[in-house]
This record gives structure tokens, C-alpha cells and sequence, in this order.
């Protein structure tokens, strides 16, 4: 799926570059930071999906869109909050609000309505790995590798081995992003993936590295049901 970026900031640029390179079903075709150079780039080329800034030198990108005769697909990345309903009645596909993680943008390219972009864009639930933002890096994390995932106040501790790294999704997120047949909710704070898990004695999980999570109340004779005969 061809797509093209307008956005006037680089490091913006650089971010949704990375995205789209990471997702592996999206080709790029060029980077502008002027809707009105667009214009008559569209006449020439054909392009499947616009990943469109609000904020632009000299034409807006609510006005880019309104001035456009025939568009492709838009998906609007922006800092302000403010325009989400008129953009949706312009029928945009997405509006992702800055800064976003990887897998909202992976969300967004699965709702462009191709047959083409819904066989390449996995499922959160089939994907293999994730991104995790930490302050300025994204940090690779491969689904299989994950011993636990814990919530902490206002952001989530995903385990990997003695590493620990943080994400600002909240545990809902993990429990809706994973495969349910895979990470299973244990505590109300804890998720731990079922294939690390060593032993069950009493209210405690132990998993490999002699990590050992605690078994709530609540989430203990469904979790028993599930793996003890």
C-alpha cells in the first residue's frame, strides 16, 4: 500500500518513517512539509493512504483536505485535539493524537478499508512483537520473551528475564492487545504468560528465574480451572 507523509516537523517525520518501515505493509513514496507541493503531486502519482499533519505552513491540513478533489485514504497526525470532529466529517480514516506508540498507529493503517491493508496489517493479538516508548527510543519487545507484566500506578512494568521496561498503557490494554490463550490475568495488578510459568503452590505463580507472582482471590479458581487437572 502506497502511501506519503505531510509533515512540516523532522522529528515527527523521522517517527512516522520508523513506523512505517517497522510495519513492513506500507511502501513510502515521499515526505512533504507543504500541503500545497501535494497537490500537484497527486495529479502525477496514485497513492493509497496520506498520513496527514493538522498544523502546516501556508495551507492547513483541514483545508488541504476540503480543497482536494479526489483523495485517498487520510489518516491525521496532530497535537491538537481540537479538530477531531470536523475531521471526521471530512471522513478521514484516523486521528492519531501526538504523541502516539506504535501499536495505535499500527491500529490506524488496520482500519484504511483494503482488502489489501486488512490481509497485511496483523491483529494486535497476532503480532509478534511490540514497541514500547522510552523517552525518545522506542524499544523492541518480542511477545514470547515476556515473563510478567505488572501495573504500577499510571503505567504498566512489562518483565523480560531481570529487565523491566515501562509503558504508559494502562493493564487493560495489555489484556485487550494479547493472546488470551497465552497471557492470563492472575492478580489485578499482575498478567503472567502461561508459557513461562514453572509451578502453581498456594497463591503464588512461579515462573522461570524463580519470579514469583502472586495469585488474587478473585482470579484464582478460574486460573486454577484453566491449568491444574
Amino acid at each position: 500500500m502506497n502511501c506519503i507523509i505531510i509533515e512540516d516537523q523532522p522529528p515527527a517525520q523521522r517517527i512516522l518513517k520508523k513506523y512505517i518501515e517497522d510495519i513492513g505493509s506500507l511502501e513510502l513514496k515521499a515526505v512533504f512539509s507543504d500541503a500545497i507541493q501535494v497537490i500537484d503531486f497527486l495529479k502525477k502519482e496514485s497513492v493509497d493512504l496520506i498520513f496527514l499533519d493538522i498544523h502546516l505552513p501556508r495551507l492547513s491540513g483541514i483545508d488541504f483536505l476540503k480543497v482536494l478533489p479526489q483523495r485517498p485514504h487520510v489518516i491525521l497526525t496532530t497535537a491538537f485535539s481540537d479538530y477531531a470532529l470536523e475531521s471526521y466529517d471530512l471522513d478521514v480514516v484516523d486521528y492519531l493524537l501526538k504523541p502516539f506508540s506504535f501499536q495505535r498507529f499500527v491500529k490506524a493503517v488496520g482500519k484504511v478499508p483494503t482488502s489489501k491493508a486488512a490481509a497485511s496489517v496483523p491483529t494486535q493479538q497476532e503480532r509478534k512483537e511490540f514497541f514500547i516508548k522510552s523517552g525518545y527510543e522506542h524499544i523492541r519487545i518480542l511477545v514470547a520473551d515476556i515473563l510478567f507484566i505488572k501495573s504500577d500506578a499510571d503505567y504498566t512494568e512489562i518483565h523480560i528475564g531481570e529487565k523491566k521496561h515501562l509503558s504508559g498503557e494502562p493493564l487493560r490494554y495489555w489484556l485487550e492487545s494479547l493472546d488470551p490463550q497465552q497471557f492470563v490475568r492472575v492478580h489485578k495488578s499482575y498478567i503472567v504468560n502461561s508459557s513461562h510459568i514453572e509451578k502453581i503452590a498456594g497463591n503464588q505463580v512461579y515462573l522461570e528465574g524463580g519470579k514469583q507472582i502472586p495469585i488474587g482471590r478473585a482470579y484464582k479458581e478460574s486460573f486454577l480451572k484453566r491449568f491444574v487437572n
